[in-house]
């Protein structure tokens, strides 16, 4: 609506970053495997500045941060350079896992694919300031059917990474509609962006025609942002849980600006007693 790169086509850059590094600047193809054959354990996506469509490309920075027995830490950067300095978009960390898909099981990095990845690793971290989801808030109101659609998985029905992203969106706006319904007709509404996103994955969505369930809840309010926590279940299975920072804004000066009492108020009446 405000002429932004949409939160979950940054993921998508983010995804497209990775594997072209992994595929195209890997020094051999022992990290070929780690394109595809993993899943993602994390994101952290912190959200610097608004991007609008144009056709010149941007820069993506994409480095490994952390090796582990089971797992690899990347970070990225995106940004512009510019005459006054590095432009910064969007700073990111993903934690990612091989696995086995014709087995549903992670497996360890071999010796072969940690040495592929070793000349990827470099300082600085992006530090991204750790979240965590709160307990879990499930009403009525903050109910939505997680549908999953054919074209959101692979070939093993895992639904990828970034169509995660895609229905905590639609939940969130869902939920959001419900929550300014009673709010006057005459205030106008008052833009938001998102500042900042955390996703765990904890368990795979797999294809299915029956929906799954996601619930939604005000975990905080400050002055101008609030924060939106949703977790996706399957019965008594946590699949995914996320924690959204939202901004309001003022589109003149394309920065963050409070929004009117009566928004405050109807999201303090949603928030958990």
């Amino acid at each position: 609506m405000l002429g932004h790169v949409n939160n979950v086509i940054w993921i998508d850059y983010l995804q497209e970053a990775r594997i072209d590094m992994l595929l195209t600047h890997a020094p051999d193809s022992r990290a070929a495997e780690l394109a595809e054959g993993v899943i993602v354990v994390r994101h952290d996506v912190q959200f610097a500045a608004p991007l609008g469509f144009r056709p010149e490309p941007v820069t993506i920075d994409v480095w490994v941060t952390r090796i582990t027995a089971a797992s690899v830490t990347m970070a990225y950067e995106v940004y512009d350079e510019t005459p006054e300095g590095r432009l910064v978009y969007v700073r990111a960390t993903s934690v990612l896992a091989p696995y086995v898909f014709s087995g549903e099981y992670p497996r360890r990095l071999t010796d072969a694919e940690k040495d592929a990845l070793a000349p990827f690793l470099a300082d600085p971290d992006p530090k991204l300031a750790p979240t965590k989801v709160g307990p879990a808030h499930r009403t009525e109101m903050g109910h939505y059917p997680v549908q999953v659609r054919f074209s959101d998985v692979d070939v093993y029905g895992h639904v990828n990474n970034v169509k995660y992203f895609e229905y905590f969106q639609e939940a969130r706006i869902a939920h959001m509609a419900k929550i300014w319904a009673d709010a006057p007709t005459e205030i106008a509404r008052v833009p938001m962006v998102l500042a900042q996103v955390s996703v765990d994955y904890r368990k795979p969505i797999l294809f299915r025609t029956q929906p799954y369930d996601m619930w939604s809840w005000v975990a905080s309010i400050g002055r101008s942002s609030f924060v939106i926590e949703s977790e996706i279940v399957d019965g008594d299975d946590i699949l995914s849980r996320a924690r959204v920072v939202l901004v309001t804004f003022d589109p003149q000066t394309q920065k963050a600006a409070p929004a009117p009492d009566i928004y405050r108020e109807l999201l303090v009446a949603h928030m958990p007693d």
